[in-house]
């Protein structure tokens, strides 16, 4: 395992976390109508692909033991250079089935390499 790998799982896990509180109590309407917040969470999200896209370029094996670690650094690619093509329900729909299983992925390679 490559001596960065504990700090890039760590910025992703923040991140999520991060994403995750911001939303907490809020519907798709909220999200929608609160700019602020929308560019925290695409921020975060941001923070989250380039993170995990480094882990593949320097530790291939640990990033793939992250379920769909490829889709999150398209998501990245997205938010970054597609920012009007953003469809706030899409991010959405991250946020409420993808970031759960993403955090915790994180945490347990995190557990594994803090044993």
């Amino acid at each position: 395992m490559e001596r960065k790998t504990p700090k890039l799982l760590e910025d992703i896990r923040d991140a999520a976390a991060f994403v995750r509180q911001a939303v907490a109590n809020k519907t798709l309407d909220d999200y929608r109508r609160d700019r602020l917040l929308r560019q925290a969470v695409e921020r975060n999200f941001e923070i989250v692909g380039e993170a995990v896209g480094r882990l593949a370029k320097l530790d291939p094996d640990t990033s793939s033991r992250i379920g769909q670690y490829a889709q999150i650094i398209a998501f990245r690619n997205l938010l970054i250079h597609g920012y009007d093509l953003i469809d706030d329900a899409q991010v959405w729909e991250v946020i409420q089935l993808n970031l759960p299983t993403l955090e915790v992925e994180v945490t347990a390679l995190l557990g594994e390499i803090n044993s």
